[in-house]
């Protein structure tokens, strides 16, 4: 963003997004249910400028790391799925910048090389802000700062064989995609990412054409998934209806 685009960004009036956090398992389907949402809203083909529906990746704020933890990484030995993989402080910074409406720059991470790249995206004020990743419930910092709380409900298998085309399309052998899952991914996905999906109210059960409401609480009302277009994203998700 240069300096003209700044000024005229700074002379934006603030408004406060609405916030969802959607969270689930290692391809589970987070981002296809962002941009499914951002697309019945009709915001996918609108210049991101303009863009009333924004989308953030925690894995955007992935550390940096050192060399060390670098090789263990290239190797498949670096537990990418816990807590502490993550910037937090950063997370929770950036995270509240958007609430408060200012124009954001987020970091790009890069899994070919696992390293952070100098290349950011400008996330500009919005109605709605979707924050999608595996452990966006973990930090209650961050948790606290949802509006919205969506939990994608995917199979394991189904999850673990889009996981293994996925990596191998990032040039990993099928031998270290399976000793990260069983080593790291799986047992953080039952520590960190489940445990906490327990507080969710609203799961979105993939396959399907709704959001269900959590068996828990199943007396709420679902979220609906309508496919018509509206022209006030952050009025039809406070509803309930989009």
């Amino acid at each position: 963003m240069d300096v003209s685009e700044a000024a005229n960004e700074a002379e934006r009036p603030r408004h406060r997004p609405f916030l969802i956090g959607v969270s689930g398992g290692t391809a589970s389907g987070k981002s296809t249910v962002c941009a499914k949402i951002m697309e019945l809203l009709g915001q996918n083909k609108v210049d991101h400028r303009q863009r009333k529906v924004a989308i953030v990746s925690q894995d955007s704020f992935y550390r940096v790391l050192t060399p060390e933890q670098k090789a263990k990484a290239l190797k498949g030995q670096y537990n990418f799925d816990h807590p502490e993989a993550f910037d937090n402080k950063l997370m929770y910074k950036t995270l509240k910048d958007i609430v408060e409406g200012k124009v954001v720059e987020v970091p790009t991470y890069d899994f070919v090389t696992h390293s952070r790249l100098e290349d950011r995206i400008t996330v500009y004020p919005a109605d709605v802000v979707l924050f999608e990743g595996i452990l966006v419930f973990y930090p209650q910092q961050v948790r606290d700062m949802f509006h919205m709380k969506l939990f994608v409900d995917t199979d394991s298998d189904v999850r673990l064989s889009r996981r293994v085309l996925r990596d191998m399309n990032r040039g990993r052998d099928l031998e270290q995609i399976l000793t990260q899952y069983t080593t790291f991914v799986k047992p953080a996905f039952e520590e960190f990412c489940l445990p906490v999906s327990m507080m969710i109210i609203t799961y979105f059960h993939r396959h399907q054409p709704h959001c269900a409401a959590h068996p828990r609480h199943s007396e709420r009302r679902p979220l609906q998934m309508a496919t018509r277009v509206h022209e006030r994203p952050r009025a039809e998700l406070e509803t309930g209806h989009f």
